[in-house]
This record gives C-alpha cells, structure tokens and sequence, in this order.
C-alpha cells in the first residue's frame, strides 16, 4: 500500500519527522502533549489517583501506543466539545456532529461507523468503567473541565484495564483535594450564544481531602435546531486510612438536553450549511436525559504490590424522540458492576518484573418503552423491551525486563459476554433473543529503552468486540449478529529531545479484522441495521509530535493515516470503507511570552474527499479551517483567552453518516462544522 500525502502537507510533515532521528537527554517524562507549565501548579498525588507525573512514568511503560494530556493544555480555548479536549492526541479522531458533544470517536478506526453514541472505545472515569455493559457511552457523562489529566491506550494497549476493543481506552482523571486549586471560577462565552460556567473548589482536612465542581452551559448553536443545555455535578472524597490503604468515592450527576439537527445533502449544505433537515425540525428530534454515577475505589498498597478495589452503579433516564417512523424511544438503564486488578512488582529471577492480573464483571439492565412521535410529545405505545448485557473480563499482563532496557509484555484476556432482549409488547409476535460471546483475547510486546526519554515498541494483539444493542436492536428489526474480532501488529517510537525541544509519539498499525460491524444508515440517516464484512483491513499511522523553537514558539501538531479496505470482498472488492477520511491534520503554533501571555494560529486540514459509501460514490469534500487562539495563563490568579474558528467561514462536512450504495446519488448524510465563530473566557484560580 502506498502512501499518498499532497505536497503542502508533505513539506510541513518531512519537517516534523526530523526531530525524531536524534535521541536524546535525561528527561524523566516520556509523553507528548506536555504544554505551558504552570507555575506553582501542585502535582501530589494518591494511592487511588496518581499524579500526572506518575501516571505519565506508567504510561512510558506500555509497548504501544499510549499517551496523557494535561488539562492545562486545552483550558488555553474553549472547553466545550470532546474534540477541543482530545483534538491534539496521537491516534484519536474525533469530529462534534453539530458543534456538540455528541461526536464520532474513532481511534484505529473503531466503530467506524458511528456519529452518536460510542462504540468500540472503552470509557472510563478513574479507572472506573463509564460505558455501559452493552458496549455503548454517552459523551454528555463526560466533563473534560473537571479532569486533572486524560490517559489514552490505543488498541491492545488497554489491556490493563480489561479492554480488547479494536479502540482501546480513554480514562478521564479527576484531580483530588491535594492537586485542585483551593477555588477555581471560569466562564466561557461566544458565538451561537455560547455560554459555558464552572465553580470548583479543593482542599484536605488531615487525612481527608475533597473535589467538587458544578458547571453549566448553553448554547442555541450554528445550526437551527441544535440547542444544547446541561447542568454536571462532579465530585469526590478521598479518605487516607493509613499510609498504605486508601479509599475514595465519587458522584457524578448531569441532566443533559440536546436538539438534533440531522444531516443534509451536499446541495442543502453548499446552499446553506447551518439549516437543519426538515424531518428533524418537524418530528422534534431530540436526545434529553438525566444520570446519576457513584463508584468507590480502594487501594492498598504493600510495597512490592497493591490492591486495587473499585465498585460503580449508574442510573440513566432517556427520552429520545426521533423521526415519525421511528417514533420516540423511552429508557431507564441501571449499570453497575466492579473491578479488581492485584499488581506485583516483585523481581523475577533477579530482574525487575511487573505483573497485574484483574477481573471485571459488568451487569446492565434497560426498560425500553417505544412509543410513537407526534411532533415531539409521546403517542401511542410500539413496542416495549427489556434489555440486559452482561461482562465477564479476566486479564492478565506481565512485563519482565529480559535486559536492563529490554522489557518482554505478555497479556491474555479471557471474555464472556451475554445479551439478552425480552420483548414484552406481545402484539408484533418478536420472540426475542438471548447471545452470548466468547473469546481468548492474547498480546505480546517487546519496548526498549533507548535513553530514559525515548523508546522504541512493537506488539501483536488479538481484538474482541460483542455487539451493542445498538447494533443487535438499534434498527427497526432485531439483527442478531456475530461478535467483530482482529489481530493487530504495531510499531513505534516515543519520546522527548531536551536540547532540541521535541517531543513524539509515532506508531504504525495494521489490523486484520473478521466480521466489522458496519451500521447503514438510509438516506435521512436513519439506522437501517448492522451487516458484519466478513474480512477488512484497517492500517494507519498515528503522529503527534510538539517542538519549542527559541523558548517561545511551541508547534503542536497531530496526523492520521487512516487506510481502511474491504479485503476482497463479495460485494465491495478491495473499496475504502467510508465514514473516516484518509488523511487528517491539525496544528497549533503558538509564541508564548515569559509573563504568561500567548498567540498563534490553528490548523484543521483534511486534504483528500472521504467515502460516505462503501462503494465509493459519493463523498464528502476535503477541506481547510483555520483559527486563531491568544491569551494570558497562570496557576493563581486572574487568567482569560479568545478563541477564533474557522476565520475562512468554510463550508465543510465535519462529519458523515454511512451508507452501503449511494449509486452516486447525493443524499441526506452530511453533517456541516460550524461557521466563522469567536469565543472568549475568563478564569480566577486562589
């Protein structure tokens, strides 16, 4: 396969990639995304959150890719989509369906093709499981603002916490009471009537300390028919039981309601891109919902090993009204479950040894009640359906230092999962079902340490993913369907060059996968069901890579690779699947003054048209934004920034929905980024 990159981009890449022929100095830290330091910042950690200091030392440890972002990095801007959070991560695409939250997350091309509701990622809150038993998240369960850190493990590399997804996992990381400002006011306003406000506080009392966070935010959006409006509670309270044994609860609680706009065809964006389809605006469509989360997570800690004890239950209460023909969709879900992972760093024949060993049982349980839509209020009953998914990981991991910078990874996973869908609305004569999943989930690593700040990997890992029901019921007939699996091979690099201001985090990857899941969507975008291709293949490069010139100038940039084929396919051939486009940039660079003040230019660049069929007849246009970012930071004290996107006012597709055979026809599958918007926010720290 040959690697095609248009010239202007080649240029800016070939430059990037030098910086990574020279290893280099006695740096500590390994990972990318490190930014502005703030000043006085406290770094303390816990026995049950680690500080970003310790969590990027373990994520150095891993034999592929994996990574951390600091959340000094994105509170420079805006703070309001998944994307202004996770934007900047090696190997994570993700685009806003409308300016919102709700966004298609994809890292190595995992649930490919879904715009709303996640698939094929592993979340995690604290290393506690957010997604639901069924395999589904929400992102509007997600407060990027109220996270210390982000840990991101690609693919295989997300074993540790019990994930074999072709994705991995994201782990949003809570600060405590040790590493939280004492009282924290920010407020975000701007275009569309934007308007984001959180208060958070932190402090400990002997052995107790406390985080809390309340925020708020609005907005009327680009797009008619896209307001947005939500309320998140975050919080949580560790208690330092002795030096060796610590426990920790957490609440999280939002109350979330978002209007859906739904996609246009080509013809309606280029006429007017911030229009909304017809049938959403008249239906009501809409996705409103309120959850309430507690978890406890309990370390103790024996000096050559810990034990790690976390327990969660989550209640969700959904109201979904869709279009008329799909009707409104009522659900009440109780998630719960706990995680138990024992760590032993005990030698091994007189050689430093890591081994982690876990089980995770994960139990959900949804009333589903359909009903038809009367432009938005609840009609007569359709249908009526209890949901129950259920989890079963035993993991296994061991690193062992065959050299003294040689470390040999061995994992093996051990997977049941079952599905079950009783239908209780006896007058469509639909009997129901009740799957189960199985499989043995293997991973062997080699790292090696170059210098203490750079390093080279490689692994080969097997991928499981059961189905959603989204993918089993999300449609208007029940699709039961086999279970997606893989093997993944990859190699990398990581690091950090003192004397020459660099920093890297480069992998190749290449997946052979049986069965994919691919969701079609009809030409409104309605789900039509899922069909499994039997074989496909999905390879790619991840690159983010940030350089400091003179102290001042800081250049962050990430790139994609993102080739994905059917391999000899009945239908398809050797076609591109769509949903994901090739190629995919973004970039800031940044002059940072001593006092703390900032200002430069954004870079959002996808160079090639993308594939919204999988037999590549129709497709979305590439295109180019750019934005422009300036502000003044500093850890206590009075802080503000303004935020400048796509100043060129293009019209572009940031997303798309999927189909199976456009026949080159243009349909209704677009889904427009934002126009020309400014934003601007004030922060007060002490």
């Amino acid at each position: 396969m040959t690697l095609q990159i248009p010239a202007r981009g080649a240029t800016l890449l070939a430059f990037s990639v030098c910086s990574l022929l020279l290893p280099g100095a006695d740096v500590a830290a390994i990972q990318v995304h490190e930014t502005m330091l703030v000043e006085g910042q406290r770094t303390h950690g816990t026995l049950t959150l680690p500080s970003l200091d310790e969590a990027r030392a373990n994520l150095g440890r891993i034999a592929g890719g994996a990574s951390v972002i600091d959340s000094e990095s994105y509170r420079t801007g805006r703070v309001s989509t998944l994307q202004d959070s996770l934007g900047m991560a090696a190997g994570v695409f993700v685009q806003p369906r409308f300016g919102s939250e709700e966004s298609r997350l994809s890292i190595r091309g995992s649930g490919l093709q879904r715009t709303f509701h996640l698939r094929g990622i592993q979340l995690l809150q604290d290393g506690v499981p957010l997604s639901l038993a069924d395999g589904g998240g929400d992102f509007q369960g997600i407060d990027a603002l109220s996270s210390q850190y982000i840990e991101v493990y690609r693919g295989g590399n997300a074993l540790q916490y019990g994930a074999t997804t072709l994705g991995g996992a994201i782990n949003f990381v809570s600060p405590t009471g040790y590493s939280a400002p004492r009282a924290d006011a920010r407020l975000e306003y701007g275009s569309f009537d934007y308007k984001r406000m959180q208060a958070s506080s932190g402090g400990s009392h002997g052995k107790l300390d406390y985080y809390a966070s309340l925020g708020y935010g609005a907005q009327d959006g680009y797009r008619t028919h896209s307001a947005q409006e939500n309320i998140r509670l975050s919080a949580n309270t560790g208690l330092s039981l002795s030096p060796a044994l610590e426990t920790r609860f957490f609440v999280f609680i939002t109350d979330s309601e978002s209007e859906l706009p739904g996609n246009l065809t080509k013809a309606q964006l280029r006429a007017d891109h911030s229009q909304a389809n017809f049938l959403n605006t008249r239906d009501d469509q809409k996705r409103d919902f309120f959850l309430w989360r507690i978890a406890n997570r309990t370390v103790y800690d024996m000096g050559n090993s810990r034990f790690e004890l976390s327990a969660f239950y989550s209640y969700k209460d959904l109201f979904h009204p869709l279009a008329s023909f799909i009707g409104v969709i009522d659900q009440v879900t109780h998630d719960y479950g706990v995680s138990l992972r024992w760590i032993n760093n005990a030698e091994v024949f007189g050689r430093r040894n890591i081994f982690t060993v876990g089980f995770i049982p994960q139990w959900g349980d949804t009333d589903d009640d359909r009903s038809t839509n009367v432009f938005g209020v609840r009609g007569a009953r359709t249908n009526q359906l209890d949901l129950r998914a259920a989890n079963y990981a035993l993991f296994a991991e061991n690193q062992h230092y065959v050299l003294p910078r040689l470390a040999l990874v061995t994992g093996l996973q051990l997977t049941r999962s079952e599905r079950r869908l009783e239908d209780l609305f006896l007058a469509d004569g639909d009997a129901g079902f009740d799957a189960e999943y199985e499989a043995v989930s293997p991973k062997l690593g080699l790292r090696y340490e170059l210098d203490e700040a750079s390093q080279l990997y490689g692994n080969i890992s097997r991928s499981f993913e059961p189905p959603s029901f989204g993918e089993l019921s999300g449609a208007r007939l029940i699709n039961v369907v086999a279970d997606q699996s893989g093997t993944t091979f990859e190699v990398g690099t990581r690091g950090k060059h003192a004397l020459l201001g660099s920093q890297w985090d480069l992998s190749y990857y290449r997946a052979w996968i049986d069965d994919e899941f691919l969701s079609l969507n009809d030409a409104n975008g309605v789900p039509l069901g899922t069909v499994s291709a039997e074989h496909t293949i999905h390879q790619g490069l991840e690159l983010a890579l940030e350089n400091t010139l003179w102290e001042r100038i800081v250049i962050r940039q990430t790139y994609l690779w993102n080739d994905f084929r059917f391999s000899d396919d009945r239908v398809y051939g050797d076609n591109r699947l769509a949903g994901v486009p090739e190629h995919f940039y973004r970039a800031e660079f940044l002059y940072r003054w001593p006092q703390g003040y900032y200002a430069g230019p954004m870079v959002e660049w996808v160079p090639v048209k993308a594939a919204v069929d999988h037999a590549n007849t129709l497709f979305a246009d590439g295109y180019a934004t750019v934005g422009l970012r300036a502000g003044y930071r500093k850890a206590r004290g009075f802080s503000w920034f303004a935020d400048l996107r796509n100043l060129g006012d293009a019209e572009y597709a940031a997303s798309t929905g999927v189909m199976a055979d456009a026949r080159g026809a243009d349909q209704a599958q677009f889904l427009p980024g934002d126009g020309i918007a400014a934003y601007g926010g004030i922060e007060y720290r002490f």
